[in-house]
C-alpha cells in the first residue's frame, strides 16, 4: 500500500522508513530534545511562566525600563518568559522566580545571544520579585 510521507512528500510504501524522518529525529536530539524539550511542555512550566508574566505586568522588562533600544516603551506583544540560566546549564533553577524574566522577542533574541549581561537580566528579576512592578518615570 502507498501513502504520503510527512517527511519528505514523496509517495513510499507503507513499510517504507524514510531517511528523512531519521533525520528529523537526530536534529531535535541534537538540539537538547532531551528533557529540556519534554519540560517545555509541563504543566508546571506552563503555570510558572503564567506567573511570571503575571508578575511582570504582561510587559517586556527591559522595554519598560528603557534598555537596549526598545522599539516601545510597554511592549505587551510577542513575549516569552526567558531563563536567564539556561535549562541546560542549571537544571535546578529552571522554575526559580528570580531566573525567569518576560521579555519581547528582540530582547529574547538578545539575551539569548549573550548581548545582554546576565547580572542585569538577574537584578531586574530580583527588583520584579521584590515587587516593584515598574521602573520610577523620570
Amino acid at each position: 500500500m502507498l501513502r504520503s510521507c510527512p517527511y519528505c512528500g514523496r509517495i513510499h510504501e507503507k513499510s517504507y522508513i524514510c531517511p528523512q524522518k531519521r533525520q528529523r529525529q537526530a536534529e531535535r536530539q541534537r538540539k537538547g530534545g532531551d528533557r529540556e524539550t519534554k519540560f517545555r511542555y509541563t504543566k508546571a512550566w506552563k503555570e510558572k511562566r503564567e506567573e511570571i508574566r503575571e508578575r511582570d505586568s504582561y510587559c517586556c522588562q527591559l522595554c519598560i525600563r528603557g534598555l537596549y533600544d526598545p522599539e516601545r516603551k510597554y511592549e505587551t506583544e510577542d513575549l516569552s518568559v526567558h531563563h536567564i540560566i539556561p535549562i541546560a546549564e542549571d537544571w535546578d533553577s529552571r522554575l526559580d522566580n528570580d531566573n525567569l524574566i518576560t521579555l519581547c522577542r528582540k530582547h529574547h533574541e538578545q539575551a539569548e545571544a549573550s548581548s545582554i549581561p546576565r547580572d542585569e537580566l538577574r537584578g531586574i528579576a530580583e527588583e520584579q520579585e521584590e515587587g516593584n512592578d515598574f521602573p520610577a518615570i523620570g
